[in-house]
């Protein structure tokens, strides 16, 4: 997640270059040909690149809106998992009793994984070795990870409830609670998997190149690096946005724009280790980068 304090501009430099380069030469090359008699006589109204340029506008005004949309959900669903995974673990330390430290440790444990696993899977990274020591250790196997881990939490709830007397009612906040989580995680893979409608992306390329091969016969001829300047210039601009709208329009792609799973699931960690009264629990370090993962 990109960060207030500090903004690459050539983060996004580094993402348009081959179109920078490509407009470039473009606006360059028609100026120059603009010098040649037979190319002067090739005129078109400026309402022409007006109305492209208006068309183009208002497609990339719905996708930069529809892309937002998709990153704040996902930011939303993991501010969920961060709110969840705290009233979890402190609904198991109330029903628990106090002396019961390991199995209160096991949620806790089994909760502070999970976050971490299913950032990573999101992001279809290796596990770390944080989370591939757990997996190793408990024997937990299985094609969705984080899945197979809320399927622990429900065993234990399920056994804790038969030991520990825990009532019905207790027993059903907990499994609601677990309940969320699989919710959250739900909405997570939703994003992931769907993917914003490639013909949607064809269609604002091709008329942002329409666009900028239309514009330079709508300019006047009079004034040369005007022409080149504006020429390059505009469609530059399209081309930026849309650009933005597609590196943000998958939050879970382990880029600078994405969501920041792994610094939210470090949050969890810390904020859970502290309920359970872990001692020396390690503080997040500040970041000195424009973005966090």
């Amino acid at each position: 997640m990109l960060l207030n304090k500090k903004i690459s501009v050539w983060y996004f430099i580094r993402e348009i270059k081959s179109q920078i380069l490509f407009i470039g030469i473009f606006a360059i090359a028609i100026g120059l040909l603009d010098m040649l008699p037979w190319f002067r006589k090739i005129s078109l109204p400026l309402n022409i690149p007006a109305l492209l340029g208006t068309a183009v506008s208002l497609l990339l005004a719905f996708r930069t809106s529809q892309s937002y949309e998709r990153w704040w959900e996902a930011r939303t669903v993991w501010g969920a998992i961060v709110n969840d995974s705290r009233t979890f673990i402190r609904l198991v330390t109330q029903f628990l009793p106090s002396e019961d430290h390991k199995t209160i440790r096991d949620f806790a444990e089994r909760q502070i994984i999970w976050t971490f696993a299913l950032g990573e899977s999101l992001r279809k990274l290796p596990f770390s070795d944080k989370v591939q020591k757990y997996l190793d250790k408990n024997n937990i196997n299985g094609l969705n990870i984080p899945n197979a881990l809320l399927d622990e939490h429900s065993k234990q709830i399920k056994e804790v409830s038969a030991s520990k007397g825990l009532t019905d009612f207790q027993q059903m906040q907990l499994n609601d609670m677990v309940t969320r989580l699989c919710d959250s995680m739900g909405k997570c893979e939703r994003l992931k998997n769907t993917v914003f409608p490639r013909s949607y992306s064809i269609l604002v390329h091709i008329l942002i190149y329409v666009f900028a091969l239309v514009l330079p016969f709508g300019l006047d001829d009079s004034q040369l690096t005007i022409e080149i300047i504006i020429t390059f210039l505009i469609p530059i601009v399209f081309i930026a946005i849309e650009k933005t709208s597609i590196i943000m329009q998958d939050p879970f792609e382990n880029r600078p724009v994405d969501t920041p799973v792994t610094s939210l699931a470090q949050t969890i960690e810390i904020n859970i280790r502290q309920m359970i009264g872990e001692q020396n629990v390690p503080l997040k370090k500040e970041n000195t980068s424009y973005y966090e993962m």
